[in-house]
């Protein structure tokens, strides 16, 4: 930087790269007919007069660095590798790009030849044809929910008859109906059964209701999908394998799909898979040049894919254009089902799985039957008390039979032990009672000890327990101070059997920090040429806000800066300014990040919030910034930084 405060200008070396010849396609070939054309910039919800200011080439300085594209080991990873722009060379003409990439595991997966009877042959935009006997793919109708209106009353009944309690209070019901123990109000000992086996039931009918609720909004959600040549809107549920289904910019997927276009000329489109591994980055995915090159409506051939699996980090297909030779597909190419699509105007797939057989589906395991520990230990102390009730009742129909054995003689005329009737009432023909003997007699006393001895577990403490949770689930959704302003949402109680194990957690257990930290990246300090610059003692919290048509855009998150390394990057002069430079423009541009931003109150200012693969490239970004080298705009062709206030456009070849 000259002591005037201007950037030198370009290196001699940096020399326009000759333009890639591009192919003669016919109007008829147009890939886009039928679709918006392909916006040259990914940042959304901006005002035009930022757009106009952000391609604005007055106060613009061009400069030209090559960029090769390297597909890495992991797709999920995939990303733009530049080299340095004060190293770059032009590229001889004769050297032409291949039409198709393909990632390490696509390699290795086409040297695997997939069998016909292991595969799924998909018919694009034929949705008939692939569904057609002996195939018949489900449809793309999904359900959480636990019952049904026949299945409910007899699956509840089974799953709270796990609780311990709940088959001891039965065995009491079924007691009180033995006539042998003289049991005066037998309907009594059932309802506080009932009650209990009722409030639960209404609890998980109003749960699983929810979750019917949640399946219908789900199921009658809308797609685009390509009919007679024209998209129209089509219920997730009926959308059936092998049709063209259109994605706009933050829709969610419906269904598991391979990318055939997007926006983006290059066929690259961004997806957040944070509703399958819980991952908040962006992912790119791509679209191969085959299938680019077609309009949609005209887009025929088959997909040959593997048959459903669990494996969402795999994917084994290939794919046939009217007879033309196969193009290999791999996990870089589809998008599955719960992905949002970010980042991108709009993209284009063939449904290849549906409904049941789509990846996250798979991996669900169904609604689970939660038991907190407090419910599981009461169990095993149910359990215990009931031993020590068989115990004792065990002793005392003992005592009784030997005291009936000693006493033998004097049955006939002792109370309630007594043989014959002598008063006639209630005789029987051979004018005695109904005497079952003393083997029987006992049974009768181990019985009747149990009623008595009932009281050991009492029934009232399982009643409590189930009004307490009903009532703390209330408390908790209606208490202010757990309500989100930002996502102006409150709490939810999903399971009202596990309230008492909130705040109960004693082991964490992490496969890497980023569960942690929340992926959240913060830049510390930076070396350049030797020195250590980490003294954030003093610095400020800067996000470096730039003006464009009188709107301020200053990036979402702040960063404490060091005043010297900030000082020798604006006004400092000689070999280790320009290389402190070079460190900060390489962070701004060497990465998959895409600006987008985000409205505020103020509508002359603005938030600008940087999205891409890896926290690491975010903080890095955001880093940059701070210390005056803003990432303003990013396209297939060209980024734009803003280094102090003048703008540089930087093109891409791949």
């Amino acid at each position: 930087m000259r002591p005037d405060g201007k950037l030198p200008p370009p290196h001699p070396s940096l020399a326009p790269l000759p333009q890639r010849p591009q192919q003669a396609t016919g109007t008829d070939m147009d890939p886009h007919a039928r679709l918006p054309d392909p916006v040259p910039s990914p940042i959304l919800k901006h005002s035009p007069s930022i757009s106009r200011s952000l391609r604005s080439a007055a106060d613009t300085s061009s400069v030209t660095f090559a960029a090769d594209f390297r597909s890495p080991s992991k797709p999920e990873s995939t990303s733009p590798s530049f080299d340095s722009f004060r190293t770059a060379r032009s590229r001889p003409s004769s050297v032409s790009r291949s039409s198709t990439r393909r990632s390490a595991s696509e390699r290795a997966g086409s040297q695997r030849d997939l069998r016909d009877e292991d595969a799924r042959f998909v018919y694009i935009n034929d949705a008939p044809r692939t569904n057609a006997p002996p195939a018949m793919f489900p449809d793309n109708s999904i359900r959480t929910s636990k019952y049904s209106v026949l299945t409910f009353i007899p699956r509840n009944l089974y799953e709270q008859f796990h609780r311990v309690a709940y088959i001891y209070f039965l065995i009491l019901a079924v007691l009180n109906f033995v006539p042998q123990l003289l049991v005066l109000s037998k309907e009594a000992g059932v309802l506080p059964l009932a009650f209990v086996l009722g409030v639960t039931a209404v609890k998980d009918a109003y749960e699983d209701w929810r979750r019917h609720r949640s399946d219908k909004n789900e199921n009658n959600r809308t797609a685009s999908v390509l009919a007679d040549g024209v998209f129209r809107p089509k219920r997730w549920k009926d959308i059936q394998v092998g049709d063209v289904v259109r994605l706009v910019a933050n829709e969610t997927l419906p269904c598991d799909m391979v990318l055939v276009s997007t926006s983006d000329p290059t066929g690259v489109a961004y997806i957040q898979t944070i509703n399958l591994d819980g991952e908040s980055n962006l992912k790119t995915r791509y679209a191969k040049q085959e299938t680019m090159s077609t309009p949609p409506e005209a887009l025929a051939g088959v997909i040959k894919c593997e048959k459903p699996n669990r494996n969402i980090y795999g994917f084994l297909a290939t794919v046939d254009l009217n007879g033309r030779r196969a193009i290999s597909l791999g996990t870089s190419n589809v998008m599955l089902r719960g992905c949002e699509l970010k980042n991108t105007v709009w993209a284009i797939g063939v449904a290849v799985y549906t409904g049941r057989d789509t990846k996250v589906v798979l991996n669900s395991s169904g609604a689970p039957s939660k038991r907190s520990r407090l419910e599981t230990h009461m169990n095993r102390e149910i359990i215990a008390l009931a031993v020590a009730l068989v115990v004792l009742c065990s002793v005392v129909s003992l005592l009784a039979g030997i005291w009936m054995g000693d006493h033998v003689d004097q049955l006939g005329i002792i109370p309630f032990f007594h043989k014959y009737d002598y008063s006639g009432a209630a005789a029987h023909d051979d004018g005695r009672y109904n005497w079952y003997g003393t083997g029987a007699q006992v049974v009768f006393t181990f019985m009747s000890a149990v009623i008595q001895f009932q009281v050991m577990i009492p029934i009232g403490l399982i009643i409590s327990m189930e009004l307490i949770r009903v009532g703390q689930a209330y408390f908790m959704v209606q208490d202010n101070r757990m309500f989100d302003e930002k996502s102006q949402a409150r709490f939810q109680c999903r399971a009202l059997n596990i309230n008492e194990d909130l705040g109960q957690i004693k082991y964490v257990f992490s496969d890497k920090t980023g569960t942690l930290t929340q992926n959240r990246m913060e830049f510390r300090c930076a070396s350049v040429q030797g020195r250590d610059f980490s003294e954030t003692d003093g610095g400020e919290e800067d996000g470096h806000a730039v003006q464009a048509d009188g709107v301020v855009l200053r990036p979402k998150t702040a960063v404490t800066t060091d005043p010297k390394l900030a000082a020798l990057l604006k006004d400092g002069m000689g070999a280790k300014a320009s290389r402190a430079r070079d460190l900060f423009l390489a962070l701004a541009t060497c990465n998959t990040i895409v600006p987008i931003v985000e409205d505020t109150v103020n509508p002359a200012a603005k938030l600008v919030e940087y999205q891409g693969e890896s926290p690491d490239e975010q903080a890095l970004v955001y880093a940059a910034a701070a210390y005056g080298h803003k990432l303003v705009e990013r396209t297939s062709g060209h980024i734009v930084v803003d280094v102090f206030g003048t703008r540089q456009r930087l093109h891409v070849y791949w």
